[in-house]
């Protein structure tokens, strides 16, 4: 029998009242991915975080790590897993090597001499006896990453790692979940940012108004966006997408351009980027499926 897959939620739902938050989800992660977990705020991800945690129960479904219901199995269910859901937090008037103290002695003291390790793997060793009060938002989410480490996770749960950055401390983080990957971490992360699960992640699944709308390799996403009416024979070839489309498809192609006021002097079908799909998926406005490679300005 093969192992059970870091995270599985199977019709996962969650209800306050009238409002549906979470309608539905299935989610499978295997091991060693990067997974994204992409959509807009307010479209469920927190809320399926915190279920898939055990942190709330949900009206209907089941979530399960590594083959454990944390409902059920509560702690035993959360053994090699970590994170942070809607940020860490910490005792502002102690150090950060302090609160990594205080947080090994109470849940695995064994993790002590792993302090200076972590710190380092986070880049926050010379600033390990600072007060966190003084600390930046991103070195207060890289400690976030710090403590997470002290459990020697396989999976590692990220909720907007880079929300409130600067440019310098979003390319720093996303360093280090390239690092952290490289390592062979499993890692979950919920994001907005398009930009940033296209670059992290081999995997993805885009949650719309509760409900997942696509989920499968980022590789794929193009052509299940594609697979559209109008939209025939796509194909991929050499990292390119071809297809053929009518002319209805055509046409609406080049109102859609024309309205925006772009000139063009070709239409050359290619891989859309991710920003396109997604918009598209989540009925954000975008041109049709495709975008033109090609643009007189």
């Amino acid at each position: 029998m093969s192992p059970a897959p870091p995270v599985e939620a199977r019709g996962l739902v969650k209800r306050y009242g009238d409002i549906v938050a979470v309608d539905h989800v299935d989610l499978v992660v295997e091991p060693a991915d990067v997974f994204g977990y992409l959509g807009p705020n307010g479209a469920g991800k927190t809320t399926s975080l915190r279920m898939l945690l055990g942190l709330i129960r949900p009206t209907a479904g089941s979530a399960r790590l590594f083959g454990h219901d944390p409902l059920i199995d509560g702690a035993k269910a959360l053994a090699g897993v970590a994170g942070f859901v809607e940020g860490p937090r910490f005792y502002p008037y102690l150090s950060g090597r302090r609160n990594l103290e205080l947080l090994a002695d109470y849940d695995d003291p064994v993790s002590r001499p792993r302090i200076d390790e972590v710190l380092g793997l986070v880049e926050l060793r010379d600033r390990a006896k600072d007060r966190v009060g003084g600390y930046s938002h991103g070195m207060r989410q890289r400690l976030g990453i710090a403590a997470a480490l002290l459990r020697s996770p396989r999976l590692l749960l990220l909720d907007e790692p880079t929300t409130g950055l600067d440019p310098a401390g979003m390319r720093d983080m996303r360093d280090l979940v390239r690092r952290l990957a490289s390592d062979g971490i499993t890692i979950l992360l919920s994001s907005h940012l398009l930009y940033e699960v296209e670059e992290l992640c081999n995997r993805v699944a885009i949650i719309r108004k509760g409900r997942i709308v696509y989920q499968g390799a980022l590789s794929e996403l193009p052509a299940a966006l594609l697979a559209q009416p109008g939209i025939d024979a796509v194909e991929s070839r050499d990292g390119e997408l071809l297809f053929t489309a009518d002319e209805d498809a055509v046409a609406a192609l080049t109102v859609a351009l024309g309205r925006a006021r772009i000139g063009f002097t070709a239409l050359v079908p290619e891989r859309a980027s991710l920003e396109e799909l997604f918009l598209g998926m989540t009925d954000g406005e975008s041109s049709d499926h495709d975008r033109v490679a090609e643009v007189a300005v």
